[in-house]
């Protein structure tokens, strides 16, 4: 099998890999900090207001760091920086 062609299947895997871990990494983060915020509700309505205003900035910080990592899978998928690397050691120049 040609050099480019696996250096271009790992850089499609590990693309989906970065995308899977974040998605997973992001909705277990975001299940956590709403239970945490809700359970403080419960316990003290009258802060209701300052709590959920906190749990939204927090969820929007947990959220764009899944939205990094689909940038990051987007420049591996079509903007790879090591392509022309790959192309400069299979042409030998």
């Amino acid at each position: 099998m040609n050099t480019a062609v696996i250096f271009y299947i790992v850089s499609v895997v590990m693309a989906g890999l970065t995308i899977a871990i974040a998605a997973i990494g992001a909705a277990t983060a975001q299940g956590k900090a709403a239970s945490a915020a809700f359970e403080a509700m419960a316990r003290q309505p009258e802060i209701q207001s300052s709590i959920s205003g906190s749990l939204i900035l927090s969820l929007a910080l947990i959220e764009s760091l899944a939205i990094y990592a689909l940038a990051i899978s987007l420049v591996l998928l079509f903007a790879n920086p090591f392509s022309p690397i790959i192309q400069k050691l299979l042409t030998g120049i």
